[in-house]
């Protein structure tokens, strides 16, 4: 008789995938007064690994800031990790994979982008908390929304 196994999560890695950072205006840019619109965009993929158990997870941020009318600067940040998930249901292991893991993330991209602004010169930028549930939430509702259409 064979026992059920016991779900078991656990974080393997963090990294910084990718970054980029662009200030189309310099150095006029500096020379404005700063009252910058401030936009983000933001993703998330999943990819299963070697064995099946291994999970690598992959916020994808871009900040854009406009200052009168023109991109002050763009930051891009793919913050990543390796996650072990081992015993979930495909129906548990989605929003693991969807929202807690990227919601693990999080926290070091902001970081990342705070510090490449930080060096770019301009004032600090620290992003507000993002819920991933909700986020997850609403994409799993449009995935829904778009096979009930096709």
């Amino acid at each position: 008789m064979s026992e059920a196994v016991q779900p078991q999560f656990a974080l393997q890695r963090i990294y910084l995938k990718d970054a980029s950072f662009e200030v189309p205006g310099a150095p006029r840019v500096f020379l404005q007064t700063w009252s910058p619109e401030v936009s983000i965009d933001l993703s998330t993929a999943t990819a299963r690994l070697d064995d099946g158990h291994l999970f690598e997870v992959t916020l994808a941020l871009t900040v854009t800031a406009k200052n009168e009318g023109q991109t002050a600067f763009l930051v891009e940040v793919k913050q990543a990790g390796i996650f072990q998930a081992e015993g979930f249901s495909d129906a548990d292991l989605a929003p693991l994979l969807g929202a807690y893991c990227p919601n693990l993330l999080f926290p070091y991209a902001r970081e990342a982008v705070s510090d490449i602004v930080g060096k770019g010169s301009f004032p600090q930028l620290l992003l507000q908390p993002i819920n991933f549930d909700a986020v997850f939430a609403e994409s799993q509702r449009n995935l829904a929304n778009e096979t009930v259409t096709a």
